[in-house]
Formats: C-alpha cells, sequence, structure tokens
C-alpha cells in the first residue's frame, strides 16, 4: 500500500501559478502510476494528468495541456504539478492517486483509463478572476 498526502494548494488570481506536491509512504514506489485529480463543486471527479514511474508515459487532460506539468521525484517518493497561467476554471479541490501497476508494464498503459485506488486527502485551488 501507499498513503498520499498533498501540499500546496491556494487562492491565486487569474494567469498566476502555483506548485501542487504529494508526500507518498510506503514501499515499492515504483509500482505506482501517479496521478492528479480535480473535482469541483457539482462535478465529477476528473483525471487531470498522470505519470509512469520513469516519466515515459505521461497523460493531461486537453484543458490543462500546455499549462501544467507533472513530474515525480522518485529518490523522494514525491509527485507534483507546475500549474500556471491559470484560469477560475481551474478551481477545485485537487487530488493524488496511485494506481498499482508493474513498472515493465507502465510505459504501454493508458493512464486515463487505470483504476486508482489510492488517494490523498485533496488540497483547494481556487482561482479569482
Amino acid at each position: 500500500q501507499v498513503q498520499l498526502a498533498e501540499s500546496g494548494g491556494g487562492w491565486v488570481q487569474a494567469g498566476g501559478s502555483l506548485k501542487l506536491s504529494c508526500a507518498a509512504s510506503g514501499r515499492t514506489f515504483s509500482n505506482y502510476v501517479m496521478g492528479w485529480f480535480r473535482q469541483a463543486p457539482g462535478t465529477e471527479r476528473e483525471l487531470v494528468s498522470a505519470i509512469s514511474y520513469s516519466g515515459s508515459n505521461i497523460y493531461y487532460t486537453d484543458s490543462v495541456k500546455g499549462r501544467f506539468t507533472i513530474f515525480r521525484d522518485n529518490a523522494k517518493m514525491t509527485l507534483h504539478l507546475e500549474m500556471s497561467s491559470l484560469k477560475p476554471e481551474d478551481t477545485a479541490v485537487y487530488y493524488c492517486a496511485a494506481a498499482s501497476v508493474p513498472v515493465l508494464l507502465q510505459r504501454t498503459r493508458i493512464l486515463s483509463g487505470l483504476k486508482y485506488d489510492y488517494w490523498g486527502q485533496g488540497t483547494q485551488v481556487t482561482v479569482s478572476s
């Protein structure tokens, strides 16, 4: 199992930037695809971005492409999401999540189709216009 804890949320004006971080604890970090989800009030939780252990397989939802960057520091067992050019529609609770996938299979898996079993508590991001 893996335990996840997010940090870095907050309030920012439109056009600004924020960086989210997620600290993982547990074993075998290499066997987890890591992702960021978000959920705004009255909407379903959506996958924003995901990354394989090696970083060779990355997914972004269309609405954040070119604005958000996901990366992970495997030695520190951390996941990050750098968000720039933020828009009011990016306002949501952001969750760090992990999907258990053997590391050798991660390169070819469709990251948006995985089952993410492990979740952090979420961190609020508010973008004002």
